[in-house]
């Protein structure tokens, strides 16, 4: 059990590393890392039975909705450009992405 849960926090580190590259670069190519990070972490909470993943449920959940989301607009954006509009929503879900992993973290005592 205790294997998953830092597995799950070196996830969250991953995460948080593409996440603050990206915000900083602005590179969309980062939202791939970002993907496999968000994947990685799903894989590892659905095939876990401790109760620890029980205590953040909620946040993983604004994580991965989060994600997807990010996921269907990169998918409208037209040959890869992202206009004003997309960029707002995708500023939005990557902060609601970001608050999650902070509160994950605290829950655990990583931060």
């Amino acid at each position: 059990m205790e294997q998953e849960l830092t597995a799950f926090a070196e996830q969250l580190v991953r995460l948080n590393g593409a996440m603050k590259e990206l915000f900083a670069s602005g590179n969309a190519a980062l939202f791939a890392e970002v993907n496999r990070a968000v994947k990685e972490l799903h894989r590892i909470q659905s095939a876990s039975a401790d109760s620890a993943f029980a205590l953040i449920e909620e946040e993983c959940n604004v994580i991965y909705s989060n994600s997807d989301m990010i996921v269907k607009v990169l998918r409208t954006t037209e040959d890869g450009v992202i206009d004003a509009g997309a960029q707002k929503a995708l500023n939005k879900f990557l902060h609601n992405v970001d608050a999650a992993v902070i509160e994950i973290a605290q829950a655990f005592g990583l931060v």
